[in-house]
């Protein structure tokens, strides 16, 4: 019969009264998404300020915080599309190979003579051997940088093909190795744009790669694209590089292996550097704003155990001597080794203020892009464009809302309020299973939750149609009900079953507007098979036992 155990009825209320929960923070969204920011500020800068204090009160802390993330249609935000330029990994491939090349060419002078480098295309290393008759050994010696291509597709093939003509030695990049190094380069540069983007506190961005060498970056919320790409475009290099001299001419030769960098805080002063650092910003494992002992902004850093210990043996043996910090080919900073420097981390200060510090070391967290990234189309979606789209979708949503309510009630009348207070509830619940995901609502996702109301309500008809076959064949109130349950349970969980087919379908093959649809959609068919099975009849059996009715009219 039509009993509902005592633990159940608990069990049904607590689950719509968190889901409602988990939702009301959407009700007060500025506030929440102030507070939030304010705690993560906090987090990161470890600095708290009155603003972020009178931020985090607005909120109160033992209440839900999480929200629905707003895509960029409905937030605003930067729409960016990048262009890899992979011809600078292989130039740097060629470049780091050239001194590895020198030096074994080197160790048989006798054999080869001198050698030099001369210009050649990025994924080629050209080098003339003062002896031609020592090619074939000149090319031995080249063939033992030669290692096997590390992909599937590279199975059986060379990253270097090494070839000598006359006094000239070529290596030249196979193309089986261009098309693994293209590979990792875009997915390396969508990883430290990831980075870069998710740690200064954006919501939900979408960062894709689209064909071989570009990348698309979408982030809502960010105030222009040209403040995106001053994120984004910035390289942060960062190198420990030998101080040879400093000199005040911008065209004085630095001599072979050296390098004139211009400081950053010595204007018309420029360091000599040697070109092989002693560390780099690849073994650097983390990065924090801080202060310095004068109160200034700086930036604390750490290195891995290898980076640690070259660094340590670095600093050992050269008590007394400066070296510099270069950070995108500018020295920052020049320090003197005043003591060996063996704990593997260290600081970075100068003319900085604490954004421009929280920056850096966001920067340097992410590390370097591997290439340079070209913008080919930029776009900035304005606050009050996405506040457009939230209307409207609120709109859409109350209209559908007020038309299914009033077609329930006036089809079957107080039953009808019930599956109306049931689909309301189910809106609500969908909004806070979003928060919890952390989903990004767009406006396709709006669409979804406006189909869900048009649709929640079916289970109720397929129930409430039941009952009224019952009631014709002259069953009791509470038989009628309890059997329109009881034999309308299969046919509901086998329609919203297929339809929840199709919307796992749309979220694994579907992209952007057609995953977002998805989404919202395939939460809604599970909320709602809940409030209409569960809740709708949680509410008739409350009226019924309050009531006692001998009849029902339906």
């Amino acid at each position: 019969m039509l009993q509902i155990p005592f633990w159940k009825r608990i069990a049904i209320l607590l689950t719509v009264g968190f889901g409602l929960l988990l939702a009301m923070p959407n009700a007060f969204y500025s506030r929440v998404e102030q507070h939030n920011d304010a705690l993560a500020s906090v987090e990161k800068t470890g600095v708290t300020t009155p603003e972020d204090e009178a931020a985090i009160a607005g909120w109160p802390g033992f209440l839900p915080s999480r929200l629905v993330a707003l895509g960029l249609d409905l937030r605003g935000g930067a729409h960016l599309l990048g262009q890899v330029h992979v011809e600078d990994v292989y130039r740097a491939r060629m470049t780091s190979l050239w001194p590895e090349v020198r030096d074994a060419l080197a160790a048989e002078r006798d054999t080869v003579g001198a050698v030099r480098r001369v210009t050649s295309p990025e994924d080629q290393l050209i080098v003339e051997i003062g002896n031609p008759a020592g090619m074939t050994r000149a090319v031995e010696i080249a063939r033992r940088f030669v290692t096997p291509v590390a992909t599937l597709s590279g199975v059986g093939q060379n990253d270097l093909n090494v070839a000598g003509s006359g006094n000239r030695l070529t290596i030249r990049i196979t193309d089986a190795e261009k098309s693994a190094m293209a590979d990792r380069t875009v997915q390396q540069t969508l990883e430290i744009v990831r980075r870069r983007v998710d740690e200064v506190g954006t919501r939900e961005p979408t960062i894709m790669r689209q064909g071989s060498d570009r990348v698309l970056i979408q982030v809502p919320g960010i105030g222009s694209a040209e403040e995106l790409k001053a994120l984004i475009g910035t390289t942060a290099r960062l190198t420990f590089n030998p101080v040879v001299g400093r000199v005040a001419d911008e065209n004085a030769n630095p001599g072979s292996g050296n390098s004139l960098v211009p400081s950053v805080d010595e204007p018309g002063v420029f360091y000599v550097l040697e070109d092989r650092p002693v560390v780099t910003g690849e073994e650097l494992v983390d990065a924090r704003p801080s202060f310095d002992q004068n109160g200034a902004p700086s930036v604390d850093f750490r290195f891995n155990a290898q980076g640690a210990q070259k660094f340590g043996i670095y600093t050992a043996a050269n008590v007394g001597q400066p070296f510099a910090i270069v950070l995108d080919d500018q020295v920052i900073s020049a320090p003197v080794i005043r003591q060996a420097i063996t704990g593997g981390s260290g600081q970075i200060s100068g003319s900085m203020n604490i954004e421009e510090s929280t920056q850096l070391a966001v920067l340097l967290r992410a590390g370097a892009l591997p290439a340079e990234m070209t913008f080919l189309e930029e776009r900035t979606i304005g606050p009050e464009l996405g506040q457009d789209s939230i209307d409207a979708g609120k709109l859409s949503t109350i209209i559908a809302t007020v038309v299914v309510v009033a077609y329930m009630i006036a089809s079957y009348g107080l039953f009808g309020v019930f599956a109306s207070v049931a689909v309301l509830t189910n809106v609500l619940m969908i909004l806070g299973i979003m928060s919890v995901m952390g989903a990004t609502l767009t406006l396709p996702g709006i669409a979804g939750i406006v189909l869900t109301v048009g649709t929640a309500v079916d289970a109720n008809v397929i129930i409430y149609e039941r009952i009224r076959e019952e009631l014709r064949k002259g069953a009791n109130v509470v038989r009628a009900v309890d059997t329109g349950f009881r034999e309308a349970m299969s046919a509901i969980i086998d329609a919203n079953l297929t339809s929840f087919i199709a919307a796992m379908v749309m979220f694994f093959l579907g992209s952007g507007p057609v995953k977002g649809f998805a989404v919202t959609f395939t939460i809604g068919l599970v909320t709602s098979v809940f409030t209409a099975i569960y809740f709708t009849r949680l509410m008739i059996v409350f009226w019924i036992e309050w009531r006692k009715p001998k009849e029902l009219v339906l």
